[in-house]
């Protein structure tokens, strides 16, 4: 299971970091953690199969985590030759039918009629689906927003767990525990801690009780970037440790 990192930033614009969005590539599944701004350019950029792409799981429905969506869906219509038309599995909370709905209200109806099988599963947390044989897909309620949720991908004996936007959470940490990464947002420095949000001393936290392989740090506002992310982590949590950058990817 490979992990890439495509955009690790947030809607604090950033010519360095795009927003929210994340491949995993086991087998044939091509699996798109989150799709917000900039995280298209980034696959082109980088020379990522995105005509390939499987599935698509969205975390909640703020736009710097599906304003791509759209753009994936008419490039995928528009942007290859053949036209794409190999299904594509859209996976989100509740509500992910409704967000369509909207998106195609706005755009056209394109969007939810793109010229392949769009297939939409709502998930529910503690159900897992399996996107194939050896890969599977479960979430976990965070919280956030109402909807917010958090994804382990599981790929035969290995395991990532994405947590989405969070505030700390106790039972995420148990949820994601003996994962190899856990790929964790980290937005906001201890000064300025909001319940929906962490902090590098709550990824810590968080990682001291689930124990990964590697903790993978992401989603940085702009102020988080000017403390010692390192040194606050490290306070509880002494196991290998990334902050990630636009292009960073991992072998799991």
């Amino acid at each position: 299971m490979r992990l890439t990192a495509l955009g690790t930033g947030t809607i604090a614009l950033s010519a360095a970091r795009a927003c929210s969005g994340y491949l995993v590539e086991a087998g044939d599944v091509r699996l798109l953690l989150d799709c917000g701004n900039g995280v298209a350019r980034r696959m082109a950029e980088l020379a990522l199969p995105w005509p390939a792409i499987s599935h698509v799981a969205l975390t909640h429905f703020h736009v710097d985590h599906h304003g791509d969506l759209p753009t994936l869906l008419f490039a995928s219509k528009y942007g290859v030759l053949p036209p794409r038309s190999a299904p594509l599995d859209l996976i989100g909370p509740v509500g992910t039918g409704d967000l369509l709905g909207r998106l195609a209200a706005a755009y056209g109806t394109w969007v939810t009629d793109p010229g392949f099988p769009l297939r939409i599963t709502e998930i529910a947390p503690g159900a897992p689906l399996t996107l194939s044989e050896r890969v599977r897909l479960e979430a976990f309620a965070v919280p956030h927003t109402a909807e917010s949720v958090a994804y382990s991908v599981t790929a035969g004996a290995h395991r990532l767990v994405y947590t989405g936007d969070t505030g700390y959470h106790p039972g995420l940490a148990e949820w994601a525990t003996g994962c190899d990464v856990l790929l964790c947002e980290c937005s906001l420095p201890a000064a300025m801690a909001i319940p929906e949000h962490m902090t590098p001393e709550q990824c810590g936290a968080l990682a001291d009780v689930a124990g990964p392989g590697r903790l993978v740090l992401t989603h940085l506002y702009p102020p988080v970037e000017d403390v010692d992310i390192h040194a606050a982590v490290a306070a509880r949590f002494s196991g290998p440790l990334t902050v990630a950058h636009d292009g960073w990817r991992i072998d799991i």
